[in-house]
């Protein structure tokens, strides 16, 4: 049984993490923090666990996390996890970060995009990225693992197999993403705030949105040459789920056979990513609070169009639900533990 701490357990992510763990066969709950000087018990927070489920989210110290876990999920915000990493990686944690903080290879572009400076750039240099469906060997050794963020898990889900096997114009890409108010975390921001959303769709950081440079580092590592996407996210008036239409243009005498068959043969074997038949597209609804990826694609032979839909639950596959199975991994326990 291995013993797990999440800190920042108050947060979406956090609690989301702490009620899968909690009816993980595997694993053990042993530490939940909170920066807030408030006890709170699990069972308040997470709806359908015992009040007297005998686990409270308390406030923060570093020596009795350490003391009682084996494995650190750390639920906190950009820019915050840099230094919780390392204290804990000293102490030979294996430490799951579901922050920006040690996604991006290029420490510059780090610091441009999220305004801090990076002080620990050996450990970024070690992190390894947590997409399982592209980085499962390197995440059996990792001992860092820099969980990936809810835009580019479906982005990069949707655009591996054309990527990979050069079937598009990498100069084409358009991603069109909508994704829930979950996905802004737990903050009392105006903008989020029901009245502002209720009813409402829009359309925010268009092309300056900080997973822009995350979704091309990895598909720039598929295609070996760089690439950059045009990336519009949009907030829907719901509480949880994305969904990316991906627009791309084909490359010269790419037929639709080759299309179909690369996403078949990329995910024929993964448990967490089902491709729908031809024709037949994914909604919310069929992913919300699982840790799938469903994916529908359309073209034609007479097109030199491929349009992707790619849908995820952002707090699932776009997080926690990622978070467990990158953990799965490095433990050693079968994949899909905690999560079907």
């Amino acid at each position: 049984m291995i013993r797990c701490a999440v800190v920042g357990a108050s947060g979406y992510t956090g609690a989301e993490i702490a009620k899968i763990l909690f009816r993980h066969s595997k694993a053990k709950l042993t530490s939940l923090t909170t920066r807030k000087e408030d006890i709170l018990p699990l069972g308040a927070l997470i709806p359908g666990l015992a009040k007297d489920c005998g686990i409270d989210i308390e406030e923060y110290h570093f020596e009795k996390v350490e003391k009682a876990a084996d494995v650190v999920f750390l639920a906190l915000p950009h820019t915050v996890s840099i230094n919780f990493a390392a204290e804990f990686l000293r102490k030979g944690k294996i430490v799951i970060d579901l922050s920006a903080d040690f996604r991006l290879k290029d420490i510059k572009l780090y610091e441009k995009w999220y305004g801090k400076r990076h002080s620990e750039k050996e450990l970024l240099e070690q992190a390894v990225y947590g997409l399982p469906e592209l980085y499962r060997e390197e995440i059996k050794n990792a001992d860092l693992i820099a969980n990936p963020g809810c835009y580019p898990t479906a982005a990069i889900l949707g655009l591996k197999p054309l990527v990979d096997r050069d079937l598009i114009n990498l100069n084409s890409i358009i991603i069109d993403a909508k994704s829930g108010i979950s996905g802004a975390g737990r903050k009392l921001i105006p903008g989020f705030l029901f009245m502002a959303v209720d009813e409402d769709f829009k359309a925010y950081k268009v092309n300056q949105h900080q997973h822009m440079p995350e979704i091309e580092m990895v598909l720039s590592r598929i295609a070996n040459a760089a690439l950059k996407v045009q990336f519009v996210p949009h907030l829907l008036p719901v509480k949880r789920g994305i969904l990316e239409t991906i627009y791309c243009v084909k490359e010269s005498g790419v037929s639709k056979k080759q299309i179909l068959s690369a996403f078949a043969d990329a995910y024929e074997k993964e448990v967490f990513v089902r491709v729908r038949k031809p024709g037949v597209f994914p909604a919310l609804g069929d992913v919300r609070n699982t840790n799938f990826c469903d994916i529908g694609v359309w073209t034609e032979d007479d097109s030199d169009r491929v349009i992707v839909v790619s849908v995820i639950d952002n707090l699932m596959k776009g997080a926690s639900g990622q978070a467990v199975q990158n953990m799965n991994i490095r433990c050693g326990f079968p994949e899909a533990t905690g999560l079907i």
